[in-house]
């Protein structure tokens, strides 16, 4: 986390970038003249709700999720939280929360702030969410769209309630937000929060894998690789490209909604670092039964260490172990295995190159070719920590890799309402 100077004599005016994450919240100040992020705090929210009753479910509980949010604002210096103009909001896509709509907040002051907390509100049904079978989804009515609906997805997880409450099938639509044109307003604070004043500009929540490709694509030659919980490969389609009516079942590549009517092609692998973490775990865990505690950051920076000493291998990873949209009755596999490739060194190597592996099968060189990419933008919190990962990235996709620890959805959210505010004073001026 950082934290600048402040300059109380200074007129800037700031715009204020949330990203609620899967596994963190990110906040950043954003400053409307020099266009640099000046403040920003990372947290884990450690949010997860375990249920090993229910196999499949991923939940999260809003209460921890709003905590470890107003930790985060705490750090942000006060004197410039009084001159944000602006909040933007991103998030991890496709979840689902359910709340009444005049209690679902509690608020209360704190430390000479107000702040509030969730009540009378779901858990969030994230994501990764696995409830919702292909035999499931292949009973709900076909989209009228491009893109085919997954399990995780808000609708479909909906549904899922709906048919195991014994509620009937009809859609609850009165339930669905009203869409608005990504960067639209969705109204003002009502209260003072933190020290920003009320009547505060609030932005319509975006997308976080949208936010965080506007944060770091400036040309139509980049294609922008992220590896994080999950991971995604993505490049610009043409701004006269319209998808298909009706969308391909098959197909890893999809077709998402971007900003000014534009969309982007993008490979979204289900299977990224969590498959990393899933491998930490499942060390840790045995070396508990073993009587030894070690932590999971010592586990997985040994991990990269190990790897970094083993520059291939023979040893093969396939690692989707959620699966994928287009293939979601998939399963991880290990294969050519040998008593010489069963090191620590070997199996992280493996790993890391499946995952890139996985997402190139998806999206191949040659398609990022044909449409014209120069360089490849890596980010990503696996990505930025984890070396080895790099070194397959390089060594699968023969295109220039530009790595940047400063790509995120934060400072895209807030980017995309910094702009927004710059063109309509542009228009009145």
């Amino acid at each position: 986390m950082t934290a600048s100077p402040a300059s109380p004599a200074s007129p800037a005016k700031y715009v204020l970038g949330i990203d609620l994450g899967t596994t963190s919240i990110k906040v950043v100040l954003f400053d409307t003249r020099s266009k640099i992020v000046t403040d920003s705090c990372s947290l884990k929210t450690n949010s997860d709700v375990i249920d090993g009753a229910r196999e499949h479910v991923r939940e999260q509980d809003p209460v921890r999720i709003i905590a470890t949010l107003d930790q985060c604002m705490c750090v942000l210096p006060k004197e410039k939280l009084h001159d944000v103009i602006c909040i933007g909001v991103s998030g991890q896509m496709h979840g689902v929360l359910f709340w009444k709509p005049n209690t679902a907040c509690d608020w209360y002051s704190n430390c000479g702030s107000h702040t509030f907390r969730p009540q009378d509100v779901s858990r969030l049904i994230t994501w990764q969410d696995g409830r919702c079978t292909p035999d499931f989804l292949s009973s709900l009515p076909k989209p009228e769209s491009h893109l085919n609906v997954a399990t995780g997805y808000g609708c479909a997880s909906i549904l899922w309630y709906i048919r195991h409450s014994l509620k009937g099938a009809g859609f609850p639509l009165h339930l669905l937000p009203v869409l608005v044109d990504s960067g639209s307003l969705a109204g003002h604070t009502c209260s003072e929060w933190h020290g920003i004043p009320a009547n505060t500009p609030v932005g319509a929540a975006l997308g976080d894998f949208q936010c965080s490709v506007y944060s770091c694509m400036t040309n139509q030659t980049d294609a922008v690789l992220n590896i994080s919980t999950s991971a995604q490969l993505t490049f610009s389609m043409p701004a006269d490209f319209t998808p298909a009516s009706v969308p391909d079942a098959l197909s890893p590549i999809v077709n998402f909604p971007y900003f000014n009517n534009t969309y982007l092609a993008v490979a979204a692998a289900l299977n990224g670092g969590n498959v990393l973490a899933t491998f930490v775990g499942m060390l840790t865990s045995w070396m508990k039964e073993f009587g030894l505690e070690v932590s999971d950051s010592e586990v997985y920076s040994k991990l990269i260490d190990c790897a970094l000493t083993q520059p291939s291998t023979d040893l093969c990873v396939t690692p989707t172990l959620l699966g994928e949209r287009h293939d979601p009755s998939s399963l991880a596999i290990v294969s050519q295995i040998s008593p010489t490739n069963l090191s620590l060194a070997h199996v992280t190597r493996a790993i890391c190159a499946g995952i890139v592996a996985n997402l190139a099968s998806m999206m191949p060189p040659h398609v990022l070719l044909a449409a014209g990419v120069k360089r490849i933008l890596g980010s990503g919190s696996s990505l930025s920590r984890n070396a080895a990962l790099r070194q397959e990235v390089e060594r699968t996709f023969s295109f220039p890799v530009v790595y940047n620890r400063d790509v995120d959805s934060a400072v895209g959210v807030a980017m995309v309402f910094n702009d927004k505010l710059v063109n309509h004073s542009n228009k009145n001026n």
